[in-house]
């Protein structure tokens, strides 16, 4: 990670590792646990939301489970690496986010009931860090996609910073930004589903136990 003393500090445009114009991969055709294709482009009606919060492995499956859900995939996103590899984002030299890639069918599970598994999974308060992961590639982020996103976004912060007070936890460092200029980069193949791959692997993220106030009905998985 990008280090001043002991602290992850995201780097500058200048400082960050300059990537590469192609991915270095092919990205698997399909999804091992949904069997849909990673790649779009997706059915008519299909949206697409962005969410990070820490450690994609266990993230990515608290969303796959939910009924609705079309396909997702990790990825890394809002850095200025171009196509980075998992160890160059490691370093904090990227700027990236560790994220997943969420498609839905909004007429089974709306953007709104994914935005509370993302606060739910989570401790949105914890800075560059998710539990015992360190690092700026950790940090809580929702890159929206359209302003109706944007306006969800915000206002489920808002209504969860307030639970969340309330249950005496600190403040929401989650980043709320349009993914517009900030592309989102698919992981290498083995991170794709890992834990459906490696049952027993690592899944480092958890949440606060507050549950958050927005997105309640239909939600299934």
């Amino acid at each position: 990670m990008f280090l001043y003393g002991r602290t992850p500090r995201l780097p500058t445009r200048e400082q960050a590792l300059t990537g590469r114009p192609e991915p270095m991969f092919d990205l698997p055709a399909r999804h091992t646990v949904l069997g849909t294709p990673l790649a779009g482009p997706y059915p008519e009606g299909m949206e697409v939301a962005d969410f990070a919060l820490g450690c994609f492995w266990g993230a990515e499956r608290a969303f796959w489970r939910l009924t609705g859900v079309y396909t997702t995939l990790v990825g890394y996103q809002g850095g200025y690496t171009e196509h980075p590899a998992y160890e160059e984002v490691c370093s904090g030299l990227t700027g990236h986010t560790e994220a997943v890639r969420v498609v839905h069918d909004p007429a089974l599970i709306t953007y709104e009931q994914l935005l509370r598994v993302f606060w739910e999974s989570h401790d949105p308060t914890q800075g560059f860090r998710q539990g015992n992961d360190v690092g700026t590639q950790y940090r809580s982020a929702l890159h929206t996609r359209t302003p109706a996103q944007a306006a969800a976004a915000a206002a489920s912060r808002e209504a969860y910073q307030r639970v969340l007070t309330a249950a005496g936890h600190g403040t929401i460092t989650t980043e709320l930004l349009p993914a517009e200029g900030r592309p989102f980069y698919p992981a290498e193949p083995h991170h794709q589903q890992y834990l459906d791959k490696n049952p027993w692997g690592y899944c480092g993220i958890g949440g606060t136990g507050v549950s958050c106030p927005v997105g309640v009905a239909g939600a299934g998985g």
